[in-house]
């Protein structure tokens, strides 16, 4: 199948082609990281109850909702290099807005929308980039890219607290348009390089792909939904659920970027499950050790260490699998473009339900089990998912619908 992109031709940069989208992948996870261990923070200076802490915590889900279906739009006006570019500065800007103390809470929301949906285009252009640059190598390259995601994500939030600590929660958010503004400049001379997209025609095949009437694109989706939704959950409320046993805001941060840390080994070491046609195993063996997690908080709460890897472990396989599930399902650079922005439109509306979801039932419950007992029976369902959306798919899934022209 044709792509709508000329081979672009290769850009003079400090950073190599191929890597760029690794240094996308450090910018993906930070600004919404760092906003978990100081929460309590900023629902005590603008008062806001734990419902309304986890409605600012799924706003970001909502932007990638809204704005993952159309990302494969602008990539085929603009190019994917220049929509790169333009979402790394919008994100830059959309953390600055949001540390902003400006009237009311309205910088507060505002800026978290920004964010959210800067980060929405480049999750949506990731799986493809790594699909086109990493071709026959989707798997591990995969690993690799969520581990730096997992990485950042795991930096923001050990650093949240001692920022906040040493000046406020604002400025431990607004240090994270640094890293933005700066991949925004070395992605710069890739996007200038990059040959302009060559327009498709109306009828040309590649409009004519319809994954949204794809059966496998249904079960890719789901399964990113709900690995989305327990990541959520836990990344958004674990400081809070340790504090509520006694932990210190300063150890339950420590317990958050180890279970990101943790994500990182999960995330390198489950390509070595899919390897072969079938991704059932992987998609699989990342859910359980979230149940595992569920159950340690609830019975044996003295060991949150303990069970921080445990969830880290799974969340961070389960991204991964997800992600190639995305990339290898697309049989090519605008499929799987268009692929990936209907499993995280659709799967993140879905995750948007777990921060809120959480915050609610720990506000008329008085206490976090019945939140935590939400995230087991999540994971669970993403087990049952997994045994289809992990085979691979026959002949009659895997051609997608044709639009008449």
């Amino acid at each position: 199948m044709p792509e709508s992109t000329q081979p672009e031709s290769t850009p003079k940069s400090f950073v190599p082609a191929a890597a760029g989208v690794f240094l996308l992948a450090v910018c993906l996870r930070p600004a919404i990281t760092s906003v978990g261990p100081v929460l309590e923070r900023i629902g005590l200076e603008e008062n806001l109850g734990e419902g309304a802490q986890g409605v600012l915590g799924a706003i970001p889900l909502l932007a990638f909702a809204a704005i993952s279906p159309f990302v494969h739009r602008l990539a085929g006006r603009t190019g994917m290099e220049r929509t790169v570019v333009l979402s790394l500065v919008v994100l830059g800007l959309g953390t600055l807005v949001r540390s902003w103390s400006g009237p009311g809470q309205m910088t507060l929301w505002l800026g978290t929308a920004v964010v959210g949906a800067a980060i929405a285009v480049g999750n949506v252009l990731g799986p493809a980039l790594v699909k086109r640059d990493y071709a026959g190598r989707v798997s591990g390259a995969m690993g690799v890219y969520t581990a730096f995601i997992t990485g950042a994500a795991a930096t923001a939030s050990l650093v949240a607290v001692p920022l906040a600590n040493v000046s406020n929660w604002r400025t431990a958010l607004a240090v994270w348009a640094v890293p933005s503004f700066l991949a925004a400049v070395l992605w710069l001379p890739r996007a200038r390089a990059a040959a302009r997209p060559v327009p498709v025609s109306p009828g040309s095949a590649e409009t004519a792909t319809n994954v949204w009437k794809w059966p496998t694109a249904w079960l890719v989706t789901a399964y990113m939904g709900l690995q989305s939704t327990t990541f959520y959950i836990t990344i958004t409320w674990l400081p809070s659920i340790e504090t509520e046993h006694g932990v210190s805001p300063e150890v339950a941060g420590v317990h958050l970027f180890i279970a990101s840390a943790a994500g990182i080994i999960g995330g390198l070491l489950v390509p070595f499950l899919m390897r072969g046609r079938s991704q059932v195993l992987a998609a699989v063996a990342a859910a359980v050790p979230v149940i595992i997690w569920s159950f340690g908080v609830l019975f044996a709460p003295s060991l949150f260490l303990l069970w921080a890897v445990c969830s880290g472990i799974g969340t961070g396989a389960a991204l991964v699998v997800a992600l190639a599930l995305i990339s290898l399902r697309g049989r090519s650079q605008h499929e799987t473009t268009r692929l990936s922005g209907m499993a995280q439109s659709l799967g993140y509306l879905l995750a948007t339900a777990g921060p809120i979801a959480a915050g609610f039932l720990t506000e008329h419950t008085g206490n976090w089990d019945a939140a935590v007992i939400m995230v087991a029976g999540i994971a669970t369902v993403q087990i049952l998912v997994a045994l289809k959306a992990g085979q691979p798919p026959k002949a009659s899934l895997t051609k997608p619908a044709v639009v008449p022209g």
